[in-house]
C-alpha cells in the first residue's frame, strides 16, 4: 500500500510516499480502508520537530514514520476482541497513521460517519471539532446568552468553534483576517472584527468566554474585553517553524493570568466516540458543517502541510486517498 512516510524532522517536503505492507491487524483494534484525512498543526509540529515532543517522539529522528490524525474511512477488518464495529462501516475519528492507503485506528476514538456527509467532509471533523466542542462545553462552560469570544475564527478549531458557540446559544463575536470575514459571517456569528480594520481588544463589550486560537495578543490586552470572572480557553498560538511552537505563548499567557480574576484553562482534546457521535448529529441536522478550504492527493501531503503553515488556510485542508 501506499503510505505517507517522516523519517526527518524538518520542512514538509522530507515527507516521503513510500510503498510499505499493510499494517497487521491488533485484535482490540480496526484495519480501515482510508478515504480521506485531514491537516492540523498537531501534524506540522510532528514533522517539523516541536522539541517538548521529542522526548517521546525521538530526539534526533521520529521513531516512527507514520503521520496523520483525523481519518475517514470504511472499515476493512475488525480485531477479534471489538465490538459494536462491523465489516463495511463507514467511520470517522482518529488515527496514528491516516495518511495512507490502509490505517489502524482504536474504535474507542472512532464514530459512525452520517450518511449524508462525505468522506472529505467528515476528516475535516475529528481533531478540529472536538477540540472546539471541549473547548466551549467542558472547559468554558459556555451557557445559552452568554457572550463568547473567538480569536481566530476562520481555522479549522474556530470555525466549528463560531458554529458551535451557536448551536449552544451564545452570541458569538469572530475575529479574523480581512480575506475570511465573509465566511465567517456566513457561519453565524452575531459580529466579526476584521483584525486589519480594528482592535478587537477595544470592543466596547465585554465577554463571559474567550476561545484563544490565533494567540495573537497578550493576556493583559484580552482583560480589556473580557467580564471579571471570564474564561478564557487557549487553544493555540502563532504556527511557527521555531522548535517551541505554540508554547512561548500558552506559557507567558498563564504566567500573566496569575492573580487575576479571570479563569485561564489550557487542554488537550480528547478523541472519543461519544464526542464523535455528538459532532455526527450536528452535521446530519446541517446544525454545523465542515468547512475545507483545499483539498489535495495523498503524494502531495507535503504540499498540503506547506501550505497550512503558511498560515493564509480557511479552514480545513482534507488529503484524499
Amino acid at each position: 500500500m501506499k503510505a505517507i512516510a517522516h523519517v526527518k524532522y524538518g520542512r514538509p517536503h522530507l515527507l516521503e510516499l513510500r510503498e510499505i505492507s499493510t499494517p497487521e491487524l491488533p485484535d482490540d483494534e480496526v484495519l480501515l480502508r482510508v478515504r480521506a484525512s485531514s491537516v492540523n498543526p498537531a501534524d506540522w509540529y510532528g514533522v517539523t520537530g516541536f522539541l517538548p515532543a521529542r522526548f517521546g517522539t525521538g530526539l534526533r529522528r521520529p521513531k516512527s514514520a507514520e503521520v496523520g490524525g483525523d481519518i475517514a474511512g470504511v472499515v476493512e477488518a475488525v480485531g477479534k476482541d471489538v465490538e459494536g464495529v462491523q465489516l463495511g462501516d463507514e467511520v470517522f475519528g482518529t488515527s496514528g497513521s491516516a495518511w495512507a492507503e490502509y490505517a489502524i485506528a482504536r474504535p474507542e476514538r472512532l464514530a459512525a460517519k452520517p450518511p449524508n456527509v462525505s468522506f472529505k467532509e467528515a476528516a475535516a471533523v475529528p481533531v478540529a471539532g472536538i477540540t472546539a466542542l471541549q473547548g466551549l462545553r467542558d472547559h468554558g462552560q459556555v451557557e445559552a446568552g452568554q457572550k463568547v469570544l473567538v480569536n481566530g475564527a476562520s481555522g479549522g478549531v474556530g470555525t466549528f468553534a463560531v458554529q458551535l458557540a451557536k448551536t449552544f446559544g451564545a452570541d458569538v463575536t469572530a475575529v479574523c483576517s480581512t480575506a475570511k470575514v465573509d465566511l465567517v459571517r456566513s457561519l453565524g456569528a452575531d459580529r466579526v472584527v476584521d483584525y486589519a480594520e480594528a482592535d478587537f481588544t477595544q470592543l466596547g463589550e465585554r465577554h463571559d468566554l474567550m476561545l484563544d486560537i490565533a494567540g495573537s495578543r497578550s493576556f493583559l490586552a484580552y482583560r480589556r474585553v473580557l467580564t471579571p470572572d471570564a474564561t478564557v480557553v487557549v487553544i493555540g498560538g502563532p504556527l511557527t517553524y521555531r522548535g517551541l511552537g505554540p508554547l512561548p505563548h500558552i506559557v507567558g499567557t498563564m504566567l500573566k493570568a496569575k492573580g487575576r480574576s479571570q479563569q485561564l484553562k489550557f487542554f488537550v482534546a480528547k478523541i472519543n466516540t461519544d464526542d464523535l457521535a455528538f459532532l455526527a448529529e450536528l452535521l446530519e441536522g446541517g446544525r454545523i458543517k465542515a468547512v475545507i478550504d483545499k483539498t489535495y492527493p495523498l503524494e502531495q501531503a507535503g504540499d498540503a502541510l506547506a501550505y497550512l503553515g503558511e498560515g493564509h488556510a480557511k479552514a480545513k485542508i482534507v488529503l484524499t486517498i
